[in-house]
C-alpha cells in the first residue's frame, strides 16, 4: 500500500442536487419550466475555527474544501488532513486536521480582493511566494496544437450543468488529450480548488501519468489568481475559452506558464509560453482575410 493511500484523508461525499427547476416568462410571453444551478454556502470550519464560507453548487464538497486548503497554502499535503465532513443541513464542512495549522491567524489574517466569482479573496501569502514556484521545463512540458483541438470537442461532448443550465463555470484536468477529471462550480475558483483536492486525493494515479502532460482547461477567465493556483499545483499549461487579463499575462510571463485562451472549435489565441506550444499552423480562412481588408484603412 502507498503512503499516500495510507494517510489519505477521510471525506464524506455529500453531493447537493445540482440544478432547480423553476418557471420562466420568456419573451413570447409563454410561461415554461426552466432549469436554474444550484448556489449554496458552504461555511468551512478547520478544528472547529471559523475559516471562510465558500458559494458553491455542491458538486464535490469534500474536494472542494481540500483544494481550498492546498491553494491557500494552509496545508502543505493531504496527509496533514485526517478528515472533512460535509453536511448540508446546516451548510457547513468540518475539517479535522492530525496536528492543526502552524500560524493559521497569520496565514488568514492578510486577503487580497481579486476578481473571482464565488470566491472573492486569496490569502496574501499566496502572492508573496510565486517566486519560489517551480513548473516542469519546456522540455518536458509540452501541447501540440492538434492536441489541443482534440481537448476542445472532448469538452464539447460533455454532458454538463452548464449545457443543461448555464451559469456555471468548468474546468477540467487533461493528460495530453484524455480526460482525468471536470468539475463545474458557481466561481471558476471553486471549480480549479475541487480539481486541486482531487489531485491531491489520487496523487497515486497522477505521479503515473507524469506531471509533464498535465493541462488544465478552464471556462474562465485567465487571471492571476487562476494562473497562480494553477503554476501552485504544477500545471504548466492553461487553455481557457475565456480570455486573459494584464496581471495574469504578466504572471504567466513570469513563471513560464503557456496560457491559451479564446479557444473553441478551431480557434484559439496563445497569449504566453510558446516555447511549449508545438504549433502546426492551417491555411488563412478566407473570410478571415476578408474582414481583414474590409478593417484596413
Amino acid at each position: 500500500m502507498s503512503l499516500n493511500s495510507t494517510l489519505l484523508p477521510r471525506l464524506t461525499q455529500c453531493l447537493a442536487p445540482l440544478t432547480q427547476e423553476v418557471m420562466v416568462l420568456d419573451e413570447f410571453g409563454q410561461r415554461r419550466s426552466m432549469s436554474i444551478p444550484a448556489e449554496r454556502p458552504l461555511t468551512v470550519f478547520v478544528d472547529k475555527r471559523e475559516l471562510v464560507t465558500l458559494m458553491t453548487l455542491g458538486l464535490a464538497p469534500e474536494l472542494l474544501v481540500l483544494g481550498y486548503l492546498r491553494n491557500q497554502r494552509l496545508v502543505e499535503s493531504a496527509s496533514e488532513v485526517e478528515s472533512i465532513t460535509v453536511d448540508w443541513e446546516v451548510g457547513a464542512a468540518a475539517v479535522r486536521t492530525r496536528a492543526g495549522i502552524a500560524q493559521i491567524e497569520a496565514k488568514t489574517a492578510q486577503r487580497i480582493v481579486t476578481t473571482g466569482c464565488g470566491q472573492g479573496t486569496v490569502f496574501g501569502a499566496m502572492m508573496a511566494d510565486v517566486a519560489e514556484l517551480r513548473l516542469p521545463s519546456a522540455a518536458d512540458s509540452r501541447l501540440s496544437q492538434s492536441a489541443l483541438y482534440a481537448m476542445l470537442e472532448t469538452v464539447r461532448k460533455i454532458d454538463s450543468v452548464y449545457k443543461k443550465a448555464g451559469s456555471v463555470h468548468g474546468c477540467a484536468l487533461f493528460s495530453g488529450e484524455q480526460m482525468l477529471v471536470h468539475m463545474e462550480d458557481v466561481g471558476r475558483h471553486n471549480a480549479i480548488d475541487s480539481i486541486a483536492g482531487w489531485m491531491w486525493m489520487n496523487a497515486d494515479e497522477l505521479a503515473c501519468v507524469g506531471a509533464s502532460h498535465q493541462c488544465f482547461y478552464t471556462t474562465g477567465r485567465l487571471t492571476s489568481e487562476m494562473v497562480m493556483k494553477s503554476a501552485q499545483m504544477g500545471v504548466p499549461i492553461i487553455v481557457s475559452r475565456n480570455g486573459i487579463t494584464q496581471m495574469g499575462h504578466a504572471l504567466a510571463t513570469q513563471l513560464g506558464l503557456t496560457l491559451i485562451g479564446r479557444a473553441k472549435g478551431r480557434h484559439f489565441i496563445c497569449y504566453s509560453g510558446f516555447d511549449r506550444f508545438d504549433s502546426e499552423p492551417e491555411a488563412p480562412r478566407i473570410n478571415s482575410i476578408n474582414s481583414a481588408a474590409e478593417t484596413a484603412p
